[in-house]
C-alpha cells in the first residue's frame, strides 16, 4: 500500500490595502499595536504592569515626585497609580512620604531595588527595540527617533522638551 502525499495549496498571505499602506498615519498606529503588544508581553513575564516601568522611569531620573505630577505626566487616573503605587511599595521599589511642604500631597522616590529593576527594565526594552527596529541602520534610526519627537513634541504637550530632545 503506498501514501499519497497531498500537498497543501499554498495560500497567499493576506496584504493589507494599499490605501492603507499609503497611510502614515495607519502604518504608525499598526506598527505602534505590534510593538506595544510585544513589550507588554514582555514586561508580564517579567511580572510588571507596563506602568510599572513608566512610573519608575519617571523616578528614575533623579527627582521627587507628587503622585498627582506622575498620574499627570501618564495621564492616568489618581486612584489606578494609588493602586500601582502600593504595589511597588510592597515590592520596595518605591517609597511614598508626606511631603514637607505640603502635608495633603505625596512624595514618590525609587528605592535601590527599585534602581536595579528599573536597569533590567531597560535592558529588557532595550533588547526589543533592536529587534524591532533591526531593518534600520543606526543613522536612520537616529532620524527616525527625531522626527517622532517633533511629532509627540507636536501632538502631546507631555512629550514637549522644548527645542532639545532628551538624551
Amino acid at each position: 500500500m503506498t501514501t499519497q502525499m497531498t500537498e497543501t495549496p499554498t495560500r497567499p498571505i493576506p496584504r493589507v490595502a494599499k490605501e492603507l499602506l499609503a497611510s502614515s498615519g495607519f502604518l504608525l498606529a499598526r506598527l505602534g499595536f505590534g510593538f506595544k503588544g510585544r513589550a507588554l508581553a514582555k514586561l508580564e513575564q517579567a511580572g510588571f504592569d507596563p506602568y510599572d516601568y513608566s512610573v519608575l522611569a519617571i523616578l528614575g531620573e533623579g527627582a521627587r515626585k507628587t503622585q498627582a505630577m506622575i498620574a499627570k505626566a501618564l495621564a492616568l487616573d489618581p486612584s489606578r497609580l494609588v493602586a500601582l503605587l502600593d504595589s511597588l511599595e510592597e515590592r520596595g521599589l518605591v517609597e511614598r512620604q508626606r511631603d514637607p511642604d505640603d502635608r495633603r500631597r505625596h512624595v514618590v522616590t525609587i528605592t535601590g531595588d527599585g534602581k536595579r529593576q528599573l536597569s533590567r527594565l531597560r535592558g529588557m526594552i532595550k533588547e526589543l527595540e533592536e529587534e524591532f527596529f533591526a531593518p534600520l541602520d543606526a543613522d536612520t534610526r537616529k532620524v527616525f527617533h527625531e522626527l517622532l519627537m517633533q511629532l509627540a513634541a507636536h501632538n502631546d504637550p507631555h512629550c514637549a522638551f522644548g527645542s532639545k530632545t532628551p538624551a
